[in-house]
């Protein structure tokens, strides 16, 4: 998909169960080669949020349109394996090997099927990404061995070996200490070389977790839109600070973002 074409776009939408609703007009418009970075509290709608972009969900109102498709007109399972996802909390099985985790993402599932073998246009694309992801020299190495940090490389090697045109990465430096998390935000960054057409959504809850290559921002509370659009409008510390519920101040030096109470002390 070329930058002039929408990769993801969400209309009017609302999410109710139960009588409540999780989501409320919410809308996004995301393009090829956009960096979207999807912000807000535990309950904010984050997730429920991250299951429409990613084929997983249904809107009670509203349309959602993903690479094209408007859901519910589309084979979700079909456009599920057209979407990369990233989640650390993820099952894979602990046996394999960092190159067949990879594979595993030609099938959607936390293992390879039994008897199957990886065409030779496979194994090159997967040992392409266990390279540039800088795993070559654990390519043979069994997951329950890996690092967090290196489970999460991994794990972007795996949603990559489709080849999609929209990556989902839902909170991907959970549990990595800070080292770990600085290589992988500087692997997403380098997302941007490898696949400038790639378009990508990630959900955090920090701001100093945000890649310094994201180029947009969405952020809600309570199910409903605060802001959206180029991250340098999107993101303010008064649009932080409502959507928290506390005064934050927030600052940008060389590309990243940090955050700190602005409330008085005493």
């Amino acid at each position: 998909m070329t930058g002039d074409q929408a990769v993801l776009e969400v209309r009017d939408v609302a999410v109710v169960r139960q009588g409540r609703p999780l989501l409320d007009e919410i809308g996004v418009e995301v393009r090829a080669g956009e960096q979207w970075a999807l912000l807000g509290p535990n309950g904010a709608g984050k997730s429920t949020l991250l299951a429409l972009c990613g084929a997983r969900l249904h809107p009670t109102r509203g349309t959602v349109h993903v690479l094209g498709h408007r859901l519910g007109r589309v084979d979700m399972r079909w456009l599920r394996t057209h979407i990369g996802h990233v989640d650390p909390r993820s099952r894979i099985e602990p046996y394999l090997s960092v190159r067949d985790v990879v594979l595993t993402g030609l099938h959607a599932a936390a293992d390879l099927p039994k008897r199957w073998q990886p065409t030779d246009a496979a194994s090159v694309t997967a040992d392409a990404l266990v390279g540039s992801l800088g795993l070559t020299a654990r390519a043979d190495a069994r997951w329950e061995v890996l690092s967090q940090g290196e489970r999460g490389r991994a794990l972007i090697a795996r949603a990559l070996v489709t080849r999609p045109d929209l990556l989902l990465l839902d909170e991907p430096t959970t549990g990595l200490d800070l080292a770990a998390r600085e290589i992988l935000l500087d692997v997403l960054g380098e997302l941007r070389v490898l696949r400038p057409e790639l378009a990508t959504v990630m959900v955090t809850h920090h701001l100093e977790e945000l890649p310094a290559t994201t180029t947009h921002a969405l952020v809600i509370a309570g199910g409903r839109l605060l802001a959206s659009g180029p991250v340098e409008d999107a993101l303010d510390s008064d649009v932080i600070s409502r959507a928290f519920g506390h005064p934050i101040r927030i600052d940008r030096v060389n590309g990243r973002w940090s955050a700190t109470s602005a409330a008085r002390v005493g």
